[in-house]
């Protein structure tokens, strides 16, 4: 079985002990890419040396709505530089979170769309984060037209997925739907296209139902699958296949 982890944060501190460890275990499972997008202009350079050190790990760099207070111009300049330094194979995470407390909307509007225009040129995908701003997110993803990404952690309607799938992206899909009582993810997970679905941990954040780690970990990737297939009529082996090949589809990513 192959596997792809689209969205873990392995370059977070809760992984500085045992990095090594949990990407060795990583394989014994059939894991066999970690794409590990960026936050902050501060955190680039600790992720590209981490990326480097292993096979598994695929960069994405991005400036992060939830860390606002942390991005300056300069920093979009240096995002643009580093495309042309680094092998990324996406720009990410970026997006709008309109759900925190007294968020910025105009400045995140701001920095989300000069993120677009910089995919644009570069004809890179790019990993969203979306939270009370589908609409929003989708009226600019219209005016900025991409080759695709992913929408991280997916939690809208069937309509807005169905938005997004024209509009050339794939929905990430992680711990959440393990939770008994998330109930209408549950059901929506059912009832998208395969085609539009691929697997994410966002580890270290998003924890399982009944999870005993004490941070969530790219290994919880087989988790999800698992109770994917329970929520599915596809076979494990068919839903496994799907997603790695919708990852490698809107990524572009290399066998």
């Amino acid at each position: 079985m192959y596997l792809i982890d689209s969205h873990c944060h392995l370059d977070f501190k809760q992984f500085d002990q045992n990095r090594e460890q949990i990407l060795c275990h990583c394989q014994q499972l059939g894991i066999k890419g970690i794409i590990v997008p960026g936050v902050t202009a501060d955190s680039w350079k600790k992720l590209l040396n981490i990326c480097q050190q292993s096979a598994l790990l695929r960069p994405a760099l991005g400036l992060h709505p939830m860390f606002m207070e942390q991005h300056h111009p300069k920093h979009l300049i240096q995002l643009s530089e580093s495309i042309f330094n680094h092998h990324l194979i996406a720009i990410g995470e970026i997006g709008l979170d309109f759900y925190i407390a007294n968020h910025d909307k105009n400045s995140q509007i701001h920095v989300f769309t000069e993120q677009l225009k910089i995919a644009q040129q570069t004809e890179l995908p790019v990993l969203l984060h979306v939270r009370k701003a589908h609409e929003q997110t989708i009226s600019l993803l219209k005016q900025y037209p991409l080759t695709g990404g992913i929408v991280h952690a997916f939690s809208g309607s069937l309509q807005q997925a169905k938005q997004y799938q024209d509009l050339g992206f794939v929905l990430g899909i992680g711990g959440a739907i393990t939770h008994p009582r998330a109930t209408r993810l549950r059901t929506m997970v059912g009832q998208l296209d395969l085609s539009s679905i691929v697997l994410e941990t966002d580890a270290p954040d998003m924890p399982l139902h009944l999870m005993k780690q004490p941070y969530n970990t790219p290994e919880n990737i087989t988790v999800i699958l698992d109770t994917l297939t329970a929520l599915r009529s596809e076979s494990k082996k068919e839903i496994a296949s799907t997603t790695t090949a919708n990852c490698h589809r809107v990524l572009k990513l290399s066998h």
